[in-house]
């Protein structure tokens, strides 16, 4: 029996071997190898994906409530539109591969006169269960180099050695060699050919024999070549547009395969799996839902486990394919989808990456920080009245990842449509190792890469989700694994920064506007759950608890395999001067029926720990309030973007909210000293007395008249109104739509960037209007650069009004006619007040939101707002702005702007419900049923423990150490074996004492002679 560990030498032979493994000896440790760019280029690509998608002309999605023969769908579409020519509408025939098998949906092409009509009658059809508009999505691949990435970790190309499932085998590493190419002022760190498969250590997995084998792995891109030599399980190709073709011309979809299943050169994580391609995007890069809606159909079919979407868009209301990935992941399917390449802005969340039963992924560097490029939370969905869910739900390496070339060998790439395919193939590897078991289902699997991701520091919630990929970790998981349900995130905590921003941005008080949390249940106990009785408010007596009130929303039924809690929380009378920490707890219990083997229903209780910072409530003119209910957004209609020279992003689709594009404007007004509330319902629904200003930033929404007449009196009252508006014109509009060959339709706007019309009927009792021109260009106010984009001018304004002009540049002239026309003297920012009322709010009003907007900031105006909320709190002037009264200008006279005829605003707006105008009754203010609290005698709360992405697993190989670590491994190593010497000594002397005394007990009482 070896005893080394007992041995002071045990102890030192260990080190001494860990530390020669990784400063001595480096072939002995985990190394890093591979070709650096099979493509023969050398440079690090970037994939940037610009993606829309549009309503296909006169053709709909009819679905139906279940699956049905070819001949039956036709016989029930030939009923409902029995009253009509059959030359006045055709059913597509399918030609792909669901033409054999029953299918639950049909496209349908109806006559433009009769589309309306026709809708109609399908949907009265008793096993017609919807019908929708078909979509054209155009995804734009484009290959970008990026010389400044810096993000892959260093490579010793003398130690190189590759881990695979066969074994290793060296490979010749190329890197810079000329250094005249780094002549910039940044150094450069030598690209890596490092295998992503070493960097997460799949060859543990691969030791104890799991390969991915029995596993059947579905690809939805751009198709793959039959005999790429890097696959050996290439199980199925199938083609699902209308150019017949099997092969990838693009090289996306092979290098998406080439990471989750390569078997050579550029080692995939799941060599052995089982590949089957779906091409559902043509040479062009188009696809249509209904190619989606097919293919899907064909993967439930076929029994996939994984199906990875490196492909996304902002598309959340596609309801057919919205409603198709649930039914994937309630079959059973794994989906795994990128989140989208938009970030560093927040909101910006690509579907179906964002729907709960997915898993999205989101990308970081080699130094564990989040990329640049990777999109951000929140979700969209459910706003302007309730609060996004948290996203990503794992993050992982999406820069520099190495994988398969388009002919053979590799190449390099970035992206989120990286990552996602680095997580489906360590998803597909994890499902080899727990095949048969009830680990194997969606929630399940997702609920073990979350619960055992490593956090990344200094990055919140919203950027990286519980955390970056780990994929030992989730094996251990998974091993043991017990059906349960889950929350995400588990524990809600206000004191908690970075991490939990936004929640700990800014504190709670009495009379605030409920903190809102839209918690995540997950549940791989069953597809299908509940929630058993409503969740309990237990607050903790001992400390503070009892400040606080919680309010529950939350699923009547959880499916497929997951749904949500959404938490109010305010603070109580009895917290009205309160200042500190409030804690307690949320528990609930979810059920989900028995399972083949189970004795009773299978039941998982939960807790969520609730931990609130709160204030005395501040003062009025300390608080701000947002108006999030006229803020509309893509989808579902078409509403331009602020910015008209931003033409390669030509929707307005991050919510216009204060934690996703506002998200800068948001921080500067926290660092001032200003508390920031979002009103999700009408100004009808406000205490105007709480707050100092009402903020309005760039609504595009109708306003009732109650809400009107109700800001006319809240401002005659003494609330302060800040308006900042953006460009309105009608021919511009029209000018700004487009025609699609593609789909012969026109996209007309429902707006301009904002909805002038409706913000003048708001503000006339003030006596202000803005115009239609549309104006840019640069000048100077108070010092600073300021620049215009695509802004809107005042055309009224009352004669004491305080006026700021510019000079700029028509945009919508040049727009409409090419010929760029200067505008000299436009109004383009005024400060009201009415002296004869005293006790009257001040108004103020700018033309221009693109400066207070993160999505497309060029210099900001955060500045300007803090002037100006000095001015409607204080009656402070801004200092420096040459103000002049409105009754010496000559502002612009005739017609105000007018809603453009035909736009479909009313199929979108809360306000309108036809073309004409008409209004939809009002909706009820929010009113909260606070839940009746439980006190608990707990002195403290328990945060769920989290795993620093810094720390290493037991099991983990030894890392290679920098060269900065190397000699303070060099001065640990010597000190242990100092260590280990005295010890020696120490242990040496004790034996010769011991032994001199046993000696001398030997001679006692003998006389020597």
């Amino acid at each position: 029996m070896v005893v080394l560990a007992q041995s002071p030498f045990g102890v030192g032979v260990r080190i001494l071997v860990g530390v020669c493994s990784l400063l001595l000896c480096p072939s002995l440790a985990l190394s890093p190898c591979g070709n650096f760019s099979a493509n023969g280029e050398g440079e690090q690509q970037r994939v940037v994906v610009e993606f829309h998608s549009e309503v296909v002309q006169n053709e709909v999605i009819v679905s139906f409530v279940g699956y049905f023969s070819s001949t039956s769908r036709l016989s029930f579409i030939r009923a409902a539109l029995k009253q009509f020519d059959a030359s006045q509408w055709e059913v597509f025939p399918k030609s792909n591969g669901m033409a054999a098998y029953p299918n639950d949906f049909d496209v349908v092409q109806i006559h433009a006169a009769w589309l309306e009509e026709g809708v109609k009658r399908l949907e009265k059809h008793p096993y017609v269960k919807k019908v929708t508009a078909q979509r054209m999505m155009t995804r734009s691949l484009k290959y970008v180099v990026d010389p400044d990435d810096d993000s892959c970790p260093s490579c010793s190309s003398n130690h190189s050695a590759c881990s695979s499932p066969g074994g290793r085998f060296p490979t010749a590493a190329k890197g810079w060699s000329d250094t005249a190419r780094h002549s910039n002022r940044k150094l450069q760190r030598a690209f890596s050919n490092q295998q992503i498969t070493d960097v997460l250590q799949a060859k543990a997995l691969w030791d104890l024999g799991f390969t991915g084998a029995g596993v059947s792995v579905a690809i939805f891109d751009t198709g793959l070549n039959a005999h790429h030599p890097h696959f050996k399980r290439i199980k199925e190709r199938t083609d699902w547009t209308d150019e017949k073709t099997l092969d990838d011309v693009l090289g996306h979809g092979t290098f998406v395969a080439g990471v989750i299943a390569s078997s050579k050169d550029c080692f995939g994580f799941a060599p052995d799996a089982d590949l089957h391609v779906f091409r559902v995007f043509t040479n062009k890069q188009v696809s249509y839902t209904s190619w989606f809606l097919d293919a899907f159909n064909y993967a439930i079919l076929k029994g996939m486990v994984v199906l990875n979407l490196s492909i996304g868009g902002p598309d959340f209301m596609d309801h057919p394919f919205v409603d198709k990935v649930w039914e994937l992941t309630a079959n059973g399917v794994i989906l795994v989808s990128a989140i989208g390449n938009d970030g560093p802005l927040y909101g910006t969340l690509n579907n179906p990456a964002d729907q709960m039963d997915v898993i999205g992924v989101g990308g970081i560097d080699y130094d564990n920080h989040l990329a640049k490029f990777s999109s951000r939370g929140m979700t969209t969905w459910e706003l302007p009245g309730g609060y996004g869910r948290v996203k990503p739900d794992i993050v992982t390496y999406g820069t520099s990842v190495r994988g398969s070339a388009l002919r053979s060998g590799c190449r390099s790439l970035s992206g989120t449509s990286v990552a996602s395919p680095v997580v489906a193939g360590a998803v597909a590897l994890l499902a080899s190792a727990v095949i048969g078991t009830d680990a194997l289902n969606p929630a399940a699997m997702k609920q073990a890469l979350m619960l055992s991701a490593r956090r990344l520091a200094n990055h919140n919630l919203f950027e990286q989700g519980p955390g970056k990929l780990d994929l030992l970790a989730a094996y251990h998981l998974l091993r043991d694994f017990q059906p349960q349900a889950t929350l995400s995130p588990p524990y809600v905590d206000m004191t908690e920064c970075p991490y939990m921003w936004p929640f700990c941005e800014q504190p709670l008080y009495h009379s605030a506007m409920p903190l809102l949390v839209n918690v995540t249940i997950l549940n791989s106990m069953g597809v299908t759950g509940r929630i058993t009785s409503a969740p309990r408010w237990e607050p903790f007596v001992a400390e503070n608890g009892h400040v606080l009130d919680v309010a529950f929303a939350y699923s009547a039924t959880l499916w497929p395999w997951s749904g949500y809690l959404a938490l109010s929380v305010s603070v109580n009378q009895a917290g009205r001067a309160f200042d500190g920490v409030a804690q307690g707890q949320v528990t609930l219990t979810v059920e989900s029926p028995s399972q083949p083997g189970d004795k009773e229903n299978r039941r998982s209780t939960l807790t969520l720990p609730l931990r609130v910072r709160v204030v005395a409530t501040p003062p009025r003119h300390r608080r701000l309030l947002w108006d999030q209910f006229h803020n509309l957004r893509y989808p579902p209609g078409y509403f331009p973007r602020d910015n008209l020279r931003m033409k390669n992003d030509a929707l307005d689709w991050n919510g216009d909210h204060v934690h996703t594009n506002f998200r800068d404007l948001f921080a500067s007004l926290r660092d001032n000293g200003y508390y920031v509330e979002v009103l999700g319902a009408p100004l009808t629904c406000f205490d105007a007395d709480n707050y100092g200003t009402l903020l309005l930033v760039d609504t595009e929404e109708e306003f009732f008249p109650a809400e009107v007449d109700k800001l006319r009196r809240d401002v005659e009252g003494g609330l302060a109104l800040l308006v900042i508006a953006d460009w309105y014109n009608v021919s511009v509009m029209h000018k700004v739509k487009f025609f699609d060959e593609n789909t012969r339709q026109w996209w007309l706007p429902d707006t301009g960037g904002s909805n002038v019309p409706a913000l003048n009927e708001l503000l006339a009792p003030f006596g202000v209007a803005f115009g239609d021109s549309v104006l840019e260009g640069d000048f100077s106010l108070a010092g600073h650069a300021m620049h215009y984009a695509s802004g809107s001018a005042l055309h009224r304004l009352p004669p004491d009004a305080s006026v700021f002009t510019a000079s700029l540049s028509n945009l919508g002239d040049e727009m409409l006619t090419g010929k760029a026309v200067k505008a000299d003297g436009v109004a383009i920012l005024a400060l009201l007040y009415n002296q004869t009322a005293p006790a009257s709010g001040r108004v103020a009003l700018y033309g221009d939101s693109n400066c207070l907007d993160s999505a497309h900031l060029q210099k900001d105006c955060f500045w300007l707002l803090q002037a100006l909320l000095q001015y409607t709190h204080h009656g402070v002037v801004p200092s420096g702005i040459p103000f002049r009264p409105a009754s010496e200008l000559s502002l612009e006279r005739g017609p105000l702007p007018t809603r453009m005829s035909g736009n479909q605003l009313h199929r979108y707006s809360r306000v309108i419900e036809n073309a004409q105008g008409g209004l939809r009754p009002a909706p009820p203010c929010p009113s909260w049923a606070w839940a009746k609290p439980h006190p608990v005698n707990a002195t403290h709360i328990s945060m769920p423990a989290h795993r620093a992405a810094a720390a290493e697993d037991v099991l983990l190989p030894p890392r290679l150490p920098s060269e900065d670590e190397r000699p303070w491994l060099l001065v640990v190593a010597m000190a242990a074996v100092l260590l280990v010497l005295v010890a020696v000594f120490r242990q040496l002397k004790q034996l010769r004492q011991a032994r001199t005394q046993k000696l001398r007990r030997s001679t006692s009482g003998r006389v020597l002679t």
